[in-house]
């Protein structure tokens, strides 16, 4: 009776039988014919016998191979999923016709003395960093702060916000990575923009799942926390207020930015994404997605408009935007809670139109001194727009190349905003080593080229001109009264 053994392949094949062979199998290893190389992990595992016979094949039609007497020879089907465990005491083809005894020759040695080895590659990964970090006595709060961007209560709380969507489930094979443990990762190369490779090796993971944790994260983020950590002012009147400390115009609650971010090439539709403005700064073909966002005298985004072509203008993008059309209808600034009746503002820059609710500098030439002390201001209330801008780069490294697919990069543009609101309303400013990276240049819309903002409201343009005499007025009055 003939018995064939079929094994899975070896990890690493130390040989291959060519595919136009005459024979159905992928490789033959004997026991003593290949040494081990150096640095190679071991796990013991006695070679299975097999008894094989020369001929023509058994019932099926498969051809066999001659083993000498005394070898362990493993015979691999290229068909054959599943591994089938040899019989423990198998008959040599000396024995079977006579030739050999019931105690001598090297196929009836123990088990134990026939023991071989089969190489392994292992790649050893360590959670220490890791495990150091997680540490309050390990690592201290300056630490913590240093590499995740935000204080270790913030992101305890944070890791609480998003256990319901992140979490897995362990299963019989390994065990699930803590909520913890992903929340880091993601923030990490957020805060950093090291490549996965570093990733992988400060938290002992690989490096598709770094990539597959960041993108469930940030999705998980904007998913759950961009509705209630990025949202309009309760109180217009606390808004306000505020504002008019920052740059003297009464009833102005947001500041208007719009930045772009650069990407690589996409494959469809690259056209849409080329930015001629970055191009013409960078001296090369640069493609970016825009970002329009409306932020707070505290440098807080409270509207934020992601994902449209970085071809457009500030003003396209600006009216394709669900705050252009909330605004027109009166539903954004109108009476709020608490039955605010003071006319609301929001300031832009040069690139954006004048209308009913947006003010804007003037860009004439030869202006009054009322015009310029009005364009002063403005520029002074949208400095908290820029500056937000500037933090929320210098905070998320990653934003400065963001090498990404689309659909993933407006899930991390909306996940950087809402942890630059978690650590701008924690209190939690930049660290030292990061404010060399406010000067990072923004693609300013304070000044147009080639003329300037459209009036689409005459009636805006009477309001701005009395607003601006007012701030000269008061101006000279503050200025007698020192004198």
């Amino acid at each position: 009776m003939n018995t064939f053994l079929e094994l899975e392949p070896f990890s690493t094949p130390l040989f291959e039988i060519p595919d136009d062979a005459d024979f159905e199998y992928t490789s033959m290893l004997a026991a003593d014919d290949f040494s081990l190389m150096d640095g190679d992990f071991l796990a013991d595992q006695p070679p299975a016998p097999a008894e094989v016979v020369a001929g023509g094949g058994d019932a099926s039609g498969k051809r066999s191979f001659h083993a000498n007497d005394g070898e362990a020879m493993c015979v691999v089907s290229r068909s054959s999923k599943r591994r089938k465990k040899a019989p423990t005491n198998s008959t040599s083809p000396s024995n079977r016709d006579g030739s050999g005894g019931g105690g001598g020759g090297e196929g009836n040695e123990p088990t134990a003395e026939r023991r071989g080895s089969r190489r392994v590659w292992v790649r050893e990964r360590s959670t220490e960093w890791w495990d150091r970090m997680r540490d309050p006595a390990a690592c201290p709060e300056a630490d913590f702060r240093r590499a995740f961007r935000m204080p270790r209560a913030v992101f305890d709380k944070l890791c609480d916000d998003l256990a319901a969507a992140v979490a897995k489930v362990d299963t019989t094979l390994r065990s699930a990575i803590p909520v913890p443990q992903r929340v880091a990762v993601c923030l990490w190369r957020l805060a950093t923009g090291d490549p996965l490779r570093e990733v992988s090796r400060r938290f002992g993971l690989g490096i598709s799942t770094c990539h597959n944790i960041i993108v469930q994260v940030c999705a998980a983020i904007t998913a759950v926390l961009l509705t209630r950590v990025v949202r309009w002012p309760d109180s217009h009147a606390a808004a306000a207020s505020r504002f008019q400390a920052l740059s003297w115009i009464p009833g102005v609650v947001g500041a208007v930015h719009t930045e772009h971010f650069r990407i690589v090439a996409p494959r469809e539709h690259a056209g849409k994404y080329y930015d001629h403005r970055l191009t013409g700064r960078n001296n090369k073909a640069t493609y970016s997605v825009a970002m329009q966002a409306v932020v707070d005298a505290d440098g807080a985004f409270t509207d934020v408009c992601i994902g449209h072509p970085g071809s457009l203008s500030d003003a396209a993008i600006l009216a394709k935007s669900a705050l252009y059309a909330r605004c027109e209808a009166g539903l954004l600034l109108g009476h709020d809670k608490l039955g605010w009746q003071q006319p609301l503002w929001l300031v832009g820059g040069a690139s954006y139109p004048l209308t009913s609710w947006m003010l804007v500098p003037y860009t004439q030439p030869n202006l009054t001194w009322a015009q310029d002390r009005l364009n002063a201001r403005v520029a002074d209330a949208r400095a908290a727009a820029v500056g937000a801008f500037r933090r929320l780069r210098a905070r998320w490294q990653c934003l400065r190349r963001a090498e990404v697919k689309l659909p993933e990069l407006a899930n991390m543009l909306g996940a950087c905003c809402v942890l630059h609101n978690l650590c701008e309303r924690s209190g939690h400013g930049l660290d030292a080593d990061l404010l060399d990276l406010l000067d990072d240049e923004l693609v300013d819309d304070g000044v147009v080229a080639g003329g300037g903002n459209t009036v689409r409201s005459p009636a805006a343009e009477q309001v701005r001109d009395r607003i601006a005499h007012g701030l000269l007025d008061q101006y000279v009055g503050n200025a007698s009264l020192s004198g």
